[in-house]
């Protein structure tokens, strides 16, 4: 598969990855985690030749082929969708090409002819003859329709584009997946697929993500990269979180230990150094010099001390919608909904993209007034917003001006706020416009702790934040006294701090007390029971048929028989469905 030799990274004085030396195992998936601005990405191009090493060499088992998610979304606006597809595999297409130039020669030629036959032997070898059909699998599958296959990529969306280069990556079964970030822009559902698909592929994958729930349910392996090193995990996000904590426990444990023992050496050293134990004192201060001492790694600058204030007290019945509906010219999005959001409650809503989800909130929170139906806020309600496309930032405005003008804070007390916020130096000076996802998603919730808001709206809260901000986010509303409507697809976010599933499909709301696997285990329990109970009709049906032929005879007798048998017959049928 895939090893690295002394691998080493170093731009300028700045030394990203120092002789790392690792093997990657066919067979296993490995979730490679770390901060933002640990070098996660650099990593995975690292491995794939993208860029070249300083020092060192990445090795990859010969005859072997390696795919990579393209992060360059304009790089096949030329071509169709399915070709797109189909262009994950170089060497099919390079066939596929020849063919083509083959087969249009006006003077084909005998020696054309034995080449043209070697190539459709090794085409038919790759499956060429599939592959459309492979192609329009994968598509499907990553929720691009049919009607979008024979387009040009350059008429796709953004999102669109991201789930075609999913698909071309995964196109062709290759023997080792490169994969950044491979739930950008998949709903749910989507990211379900993509678990069951890489549950049962057999090469090897490598995949950067913040989705603990998706590293929880594909990958066998945890790559940290942390402090120049890179460090291998046994098991899913969950187990590592664990032997990460126990390694620091005992890190810890042994620190403090030699440190004891440093101390009373040393105490030793300057006690006898000159008296009559001076020889000994000597021995064990070249002992002390020799000691190889434990380090502790630097704490890691983390989004960890986000907290909202106390908002004020509200009423209990925080929102209501009545008979809610919205259109579009060409769509109905949902009509007659109807909900109420009490106080404390955290809820989540959920369902597939473009059910209406990021609608309903706008909705919600006033910014979309044309709908049908009544949105009720309770008395002394204040709602805070938080949008996915952070609306409420101004673009044009420096960090330190947006809150000295939208706030009237001092310098002072504005570059404090910012600085809690992990924005610290110049950074004040940066223009909102040019912050990346991340640094916007800080921003945003620090105005979102400023409006001291009892009722908060968040759209997608988590995108774009590494998962000790996740982690931030999921404590500060876990101690929230207020309440909260969430949309987001990051289902451990979900798990950990919602207690009532809102799922948005079809036009209507259903409503499930529960947390995200409570409203998943839900739906599996409804689907079954409702399977199980098909099942039930279809046998009693059966049943019934088998006693078609006595029942028939029942005709031949007499009234009082026939009634009497009849009855047995219907009775023995219905104590058989009961006991199905």
């Amino acid at each position: 598969m895939i090893s690295t030799s002394n691998l080493t990274l170093q731009f300028g004085k700045r030394i990203l990855f120092k002789e790392v030396n690792i093997k990657f195992t066919p067979g296993n998936c490995y979730g490679v985690i770390g901060a933002n601005g640990a070098g996660k990405s650099t990593f995975l191009k690292l491995l794939s030749g993208e860029i070249e090493p300083t020092k060192g060499d990445v090795i990859i088992t010969p005859g072997q082929r390696l795919a990579v998610l393209k992060q360059n979304h304009y790089e096949f606006d030329e071509y169709e969708v399915l070709k797109t597809v189909i262009m994950g595999h170089a060497r099919l297409v390079e066939i596929m090409d020849e063919k083509e130039i083959l087969y249009a020669k006006a003077d084909f030629s005998d020696e054309d002819g034995m080449k043209v036959s070697e190539l459709e032997c090794e085409f038919a070898e790759l499956n060429g003859w599939e592959a459309e059909s492979e192609a329009a699998r994968l598509l499907n599958g990553l929720g691009i329709s049919e009607n979008l296959h024979n387009l040009k990529m350059a008429e796709l969306s953004g999102k669109e584009k991201v789930r075609v280069l999913l698909a071309q990556a995964l196109f062709g079964n290759p023997d080792i997946l490169l994969l950044d970030e491979p739930t950008n822009h998949l709903d749910i559902e989507m990211v379900e697929w993509l678990e069951d698909y890489l549950i049962n592929y057999s090469g090897g994958v490598l995949l950067i993500s913040h989705d603990r729930f998706f590293l929880d349910k594909v990958s066998n392996k945890i790559i940290e990269l942390e402090n120049k090193t890179v460090s291998i995990y046994s098991g899913n996000y969950s187990r590592y979180t664990k032997l990460k904590a126990e390694k620091m426990a005992a890190l810890q444990s042994s620190y403090e230990k030699q440190q004891t023992y440093i101390n009373k050496t040393e105490e030793y050293i300057r006690k006898y150094k000159a008296g009559i134990k001076s020889k000994q004192a000597r021995g064990r201060e070249k002992q002390l010099n020799r000691l190889e001492r434990i380090i502790l790694p630097p704490d890691s600058v983390a989004f960890n001390f986000f907290a909202f204030n106390p908002p004020p007290e509200c009423a209990n019945r925080v929102a209501e919608l009545e008979g809610v509906g919205k259109e579009f010219a060409d769509k109905t999005l949902f009509r007659d909904l109807s909900l109420l959001i009490r106080n404390g409650d955290g809820v989540s809503l959920v369902g597939p993209n473009g059910a209406g989800k990021t609608t309903l909130l706008k909705i919600l929170v006033g910014e979309l007034t044309d709908y049908v139906g009544k949105v009720k806020l309770g008395s002394r309600v204040k709602v805070g917003y938080f949008s996915q496309e952070h609306e409420g930032l101004n673009v044009a405005n420096r960090l330190l001006d947006e809150l000295i003008f939208e706030y009237g804070f001092s310098e002072e007390r504005a570059r404090s706020y910012l600085g809690a916020f992990l924005f610290q130096g110049d950074d004040v000076y940066k223009l909102i416009g040019d912050l990346s996802g991340g640094e916007k998603a800080r921003l945003a919730f620090l105005k979102l702790m400023l409006t001291g808001a009892n009722f908060l709206v968040l759209d997608e809260p988590t995108n774009h934040l590494d998962i000790p901000a996740k982690e931030a986010v999921e404590e500060a509303l876990m101690t929230f006294p207020g309440t909260f409507i969430t949309v987001s697809h990051d289902r451990y976010f979900l798990d950990k701090v919602t207690n009532c599933t809102l799922e948005l499909r079809d036009g209507s709301l259903t409503e499930y007390l529960g947390n995200y696997s409570y409203y998943r285990e839900k739906k599996a329990t409804l689907a079954k029971d409702k399977e199980d109970n098909l099942n039930n009709k279809s046998k009693a049906k059966d049943l019934l048929m088998e006693k078609m032929p006595t029942l028939k005879k029942v005709k031949q007798r007499s009234a009082a028989d026939k009634e009497k048998l009849a009855q047995k017959i219907e009775g023995e049928i219905a104590m058989l469905e009961y006991e199905l």
